[in-house]
């Protein structure tokens, strides 16, 4: 079931986690970040705050998958990987390096006890399967240019480890000069 406020609360979760991970992102904070009704979270979330993050972690992780496939299709391994790492510069730079990539916040962030452990297992999983995805985006834009299966499989998790680690690392310098420095040594290494 999708509305716009629904759709909203989703995204805007997505954005909190970004920037603030899963301790501070909490149900108040995305009804006063989205600007939508309290009550709608009741209603189009009745698992409550769990609920809400694991729809935030799916939406991250199309997010992030829709672009980086239709890059890879339309332009091909090194050229679309240029124009994500582009599609992340300009992430960054417009949050003022506030926001990173929400599926990276949940997989590394500890729970804080043993109540939270399971909802936490949920959360990695998801984020494992958005990893997954990606990797295997990108393994198949190496594959359809002749790259050999376990070597694009490789390269596609090394691609997908090194842009995450990356964002962390400009967020933390407030400085895209290590995206910029990776995706020459990214690009170098698939052509």
């Amino acid at each position: 079931m999708s509305s716009p406020t629904r759709d909203k609360m989703i995204a805007g979760a997505a954005d909190l986690l970004s920037r603030r991970g899963v301790h501070a992102t909490s149900l108040r904070t995305v009804v006063q970040h989205t600007g939508t009704p309290r009550g709608s979270l009741g209603h189009h979330f009745p698992g409550g705050k769990q609920q809400l993050l694991e729809e935030a972690v799916r939406h991250a992780n199309e997010s992030v998958a829709v672009p980086l496939e239709t890059l890879m299709k339309e332009r091909g391994a090194v050229e679309g990987l240029q124009a994500f790492v582009g599609w992340w510069r300009r992430i960054l730079e417009s949050s003022g390096f506030e926001a990173g990539c929400p599926v990276l916040a949940v997989a590394v962030e500890p729970m804080a006890d043993e109540e939270d452990a399971a909802s936490g297992e949920q959360l990695r999983e998801l984020a494992h399967e958005a990893f997954e995805r990606w990797e295997a985006i990108l393994a198949a834009a190496l594959r359809r240019e002749g790259v050999a299966a376990s070597r694009a499989q490789r390269l596609g998790a090394l691609t997908v480890a090194a842009i995450e680690g990356t964002v962390a690392m400009c967020r933390a310098a407030r400085s895209t000069r290590a995206l910029d420095d990776v995706q020459l040594e990214l690009k170098a290494m698939l052509m």
